[in-house]
């Protein structure tokens, strides 16, 4: 494969695309509320109209708004169903035989609405575009051209620069530089080293990662190609848990017609580089998204985090230098290359630039998937992309999962960016974002994700193990109107102890969604304890 023949490729997949396409959603979404039968009726009701010469009906990934799911889009005259139900299906080929879309009596979205015009998609620029199972529709659109241009015309060291200039940070959670990570593998010595894609996406209500594996999977494979290209390595894994089988399929095919066309192997473009991954299926442990436990998971032993230093770029995958970033991590990195570090930068603010991409999700009118720059105000997702609560106002918005916190609504003109989040008590995490309203508990999402926290806890290290069923039953007891001050002291003391001392970033981060639930809405803790006989004993001696 050369240039050349990739580009024979994309124009001939130009030329074949007929001039209608009906594209059906067909991600993990808009799949479970029918789309694919959907799909199969649409194809069966064009090729009864004797339209199959000029309209395609093509599977595509997520659409975005998840919410309003089963999702259809016709791109002539541009537009876009929502919740299309089988009984639609011959009044939407009627009208489009008529030239009337907008009149088949399927109802439709307005593209002008904030939840799509507040959009940057960079992640997600092919999400519902093309079909992730045809290769030659990402070549189409530019696919495997960067792949070929840092090969060629660009040395590792230019790679880890670009990299390093665009100020991307990384998309999994903790937000460390990427181009530094990458730089560190780089300068290691000469021999083994691997690439690893975390797709051990656990948050609960995040669905971020899946989506992207299952709307562009190519994506991912060029950026992690691109990687390890720059530090030097020729093996990758991607470990994405067994809860998301479409994904782990479409990866598969991916893999496969990569390999099909020279895309992945040995000499990749007639080049020394070679290239290959590997899929590792995990059984759903949280703790496997902790890179070291991903690792130890990997290599066959039980998902159990290491202590580190040493860390997995100098001493990862059975010891050697390994790169570590998640599914958005790469999914920029082609972007990157295309359009240069200056472009990647200067979007978002100082310190996180680019986009990142949420699952918003919760008591909120409009759930789906968004791509937003750094720095716009959590206002404007919630109550303009958002739509607000259905019922009362939003009370508080929960980011970074279990390891997060929860953001009272007065603070949503805070900028949506690594530092300003953590400044609250939360954090970015990998992008689960979940709204609550005014009849939402928060002593009860603390102990929700408390619980998830101890069900979650590889047991490894005392601190998490004990402390997280010990913060779930002091929980309980408040929430039961059992508990005291002294109770709620020492659930803070525990909160504390089981943060500063935990082996991993899971049991170090476990408190958060407690601390921050005390720190804007204490006055609900001390409202059940005031209720509790227990309580008024200790506040009238």
């Amino acid at each position: 494969m050369d240039l050349n023949e990739l580009l024979e490729i994309a124009e001939k997949e130009r030329q074949r695309a007929a001039s209608v396409r009906i594209r059906c959603c067909t991600a993990a979404g808009c799949a479970s509320s029918g789309a694919e039968e959907i799909k199969d009726r649409l194809e069966q009701s064009i090729k009864d109209a004797g339209l199959d010469n000029t309209v395609e009906v093509c599977s595509v990934g997520c659409m975005k708004f998840c919410g309003r799911g089963p999702l259809v889009e016709i791109d002539i005259p541009g537009v876009l169903y929502q919740q299309v139900s089988g009984d639609q299906v011959e009044a939407i080929v009627d009208a489009l035989k008529q030239n009337k879309a907008a009149e088949s009596g399927a109802t439709p979205l307005d593209r002008e609405h904030p939840f799509f015009t507040l959009q940057q998609p960079i992640v997600l620029e092919n999400s519902g575009k093309i079909n992730p199972e045809r290769i030659e529709e990402y070549i189409a659109v530019g696919g495997y051209q960067n792949l070929y241009h840092v090969i060629h015309d660009m040395s590792p060291d230019e790679v880890v620069d670009e990299v390093t200039r665009s100020g991307l940070r990384g998309r999994g959670g903790g937000g460390y530089p990427t181009g530094l990570k990458w730089a560190t593998v780089a300068k290691m010595p000469e021999g083994q080293k691997y690439v690893i894609c975390n797709a051990d996406e656990g948050d609960p209500g995040a669905f971020m990662d899946r989506s992207v594996l299952e709307s562009d999977p190519h994506r991912i494979i060029e950026g992690m190609a691109i990687a390890a290209y720059a530090i030097g390595a020729n093996h990758g894994y991607i470990y994405v848990r067994a809860e998301y089988p479409l994904a782990i399929k479409r990866l598969e095919t991916a893999i496969k017609q990569a390999k099909r066309l020279g895309l992945m192997g040995s000499q990749i473009f007639d080049s020394p580089f070679d290239f290959k991954i590997d899929i590792r299926v995990g059984a759903g442990a949280f703790v496997c998204g902790e890179e070291t436990a991903l690792m130890q998971s990997i290599e066959g032993g039980r998902g159990n985090p290491r202590p580190r230093p040493p860390y997995p770029a100098q001493s990862g995958l059975w010891h050697s230098p390994t790169l570590i970033n998640n599914v958005e991590t790469f999914a920029n990195i082609p972007a990157i290359v295309r359009e240069g570090a200056d472009w990647f930068a200067s979007i978002g603010t100082e310190k996180s630039k680019g986009t990142k991409v949420f699952a918003l999700t919760g008591k909120i009118r409009n759930t789906g998937l968004i791509e937003v720059p750094m720095g716009i105000a959590l206002r404007e997702i919630v109550e303009k992309m958002g739509g607000g609560v259905p019922r009362g106002e939003v009370k508080a918005v929960q980011t970074g999962g279990p390891s997060g916190g929860c953001i009272p609504a007065h603070l949503f003109d805070t900028p949506v960016e690594y530092d300003s989040l953590i400044q609250l008590g939360t954090m970015m995490g990998s992008g689960g974002m979940i709204v609550m309203d005014t009849e939402t508990s928060m002593v009860d999402v603390a102990q929700f994700y408390m619980e998830f926290c101890r069900g979650e806890s590889c047991g490894k290290c005392i601190p998490c193990r004990a402390g997280t069923v010990q913060m779930y039953q002091m929980l309980t007891k408040i929430l039961r109107g059992e508990a005291t001050l002294i109770d709620l002291e020492q659930l803070e003391r525990v909160c504390g102890m089981v943060k500063a001392t935990s082996l991993c970033g899971l049991g170090q981060t476990a408190p958060n969604p407690v601390l921050s639930t005390l720190r804007y809405f204490r006055e609900e803790y001390l409202e059940l304890l005031k209720d509790s006989p227990k309580a008024q004993g200790v506040a009238s001696r």
